[in-house]
């Protein structure tokens, strides 16, 4: 074989490895990946009253995640924003086309540095959010807020708090409403108990929000006009809220949580921290007992778990996201009538299967480089013993 030909052909086989290595991990498998995914049937077997456990019409179709931790300036590397905001963003816009949900609720800790990022950081990490995070009008982004984006109790103030509203068009604590389905948003980061401004003001408008969808669920079973002390009150669908927040509520530990994306066990006998790792009892018990919810989602301690409080307030804690912060991300589907709900887990690609095989494409290169090598050594071994004999038969 002519010394270019062999040149061409070792070129080709390593742009196929490298290209097709490159293709497959950063584009190619986010979609059989996701494609395995499908919308949940409501069921009679959770949430209430189902249907025959066909997919509704009159059902939302929401897709729930959380804890994406866009990296800023100060503690973010350029290569670790690049590898998991391109993760991120592959994700969610296959999740869009192939699932095509009508909302997307995403439950806090958007950001990893708005509790201290400069207007300028924050801009940027706002701008790589819509970037990353792109819609059409068929779908529309709910966001939540967390304790990455605002700070913890003892650093959020009305500044942090307004310029994420501002970013996001919105209250913080409010309720949604879909196809007669109410979905109330959480501000979890100001229910503190200590009084604080926000905590009071976070705290009036729940307790307003309370009067309103107890008036709504009064006014629609009495069926006789506005009930005494519901005058003024905003009517709502009749029907218990889904309650979203980025706190969990409070539960000890996650040493009950089981499942592929649980915490490791090594973390699960850890002891929760009321107001830190998650709300405090007192908080909690308000919540369950101003909106008796259907179901909790929440996010936070990046891992998934289920717990069922009082034995009938179900709770799903929405694992991250984001690679950075587990090697499996996953995010919740969820079909909601306005009197049941069925839920499925969606798994994104494990970050340890792309390492994987863009490894096996380095040892590939690898074994081919080193078979080029030794089968050149060998024709020029060759050429040598032939001029060799030529030479001595001379």
């Amino acid at each position: 074989m002519p010394r270019f030909s062999v040149r061409w052909t070792v070129a080709a086989v390593l742009i196929l490895v490298v290209g097709g290595a490159f293709f497959f991990c950063e584009y190619l498998i986010y979609f059989p990946t996701i494609f395995k995914c499908a919308w949940p049937r409501i069921g009679a077997a959770r949430g209430g009253e189902g249907t025959d456990g066909r997919p509704a019409d009159s059902a939302v179709r929401a897709m729930v995640l959380s804890d994406t931790h866009l990296l800023g300036a100060v503690g973010g590397h350029w290569f670790d924003k690049l590898r998991r905001e391109w993760q991120m963003e592959r994700a969610f816009q296959t999740a869009l086309w192939l699932l095509r949900p009508e909302v997307v609720f995403i439950l806090g800790d958007i950001f990893d540095e708005g509790k201290w990022s400069s207007q300028k950081h924050w801009d940027d990490d706002v701008r790589r959010f819509h970037r990353m995070f792109r819609h059409s009008t068929d779908t529309e982004l709910v966001v939540l807020v967390g304790n990455h984006d605002i700070g913890f109790h003892y650093e959020m103030d009305w500044f942090k708090l307004q310029r994420f509203e501002k970013v996001f068009n919105a209250s913080s604590t409010r309720i949604v409403t879909k196809k007669g389905v109410n979905f109330l948003l959480v501000n979890s980061v100001a229910l503190h108990g200590d009084g604080c401004p926000i905590c009071q003001s976070v705290e009036k408008e729940l307790i307003k929000l309370s009067r309103d969808l107890n008036c709504s669920l009064q006014n629609s079973q009495s069926g006789s006009g506005v009930m005494d002390g519901c005058e003024g009150a905003q009517l709502y669908p009749p029907a218990s809220p889904i309650m979203l927040q980025h706190y969990p509520l409070y539960r000890v530990s996650d040493a009950g949580c089981t499942g592929q994306d649980a915490a490791s066990p090594e973390e699960r006998h850890l002891l929760f921290r009321e107001k830190y790792d998650v709300l405090s009892k007192e908080a909690s018990q308000k919540l369950l007992q101003w909106f008796k919810p259907r179901l909790i989602l929440s996010g936070h301690t990046h891992s998934g778990c289920e717990v069922l409080h009082d034995n009938k307030y179900p709770e799903i804690s929405v694992p991250s996201f984001s690679w950075r912060n587990r090697n499996n991300p996953s995010f919740i589907l969820a079909s909601v009538s306005p009197s049941s709900y069925a839920l499925s887990k969606c798994f994104m690609p494990e970050e340890s299967t792309v390492i994987g095989v863009y490894c096996s494409a380095g040892a590939c290169l690898l074994l081919l480089f080193l078979a080029h090598c030794l089968w050149m050594k060998g024709l020029l071994q060759c050429l040598s013993l032939c001029l060799l004999g030529k030479h001595k038969s001379l």
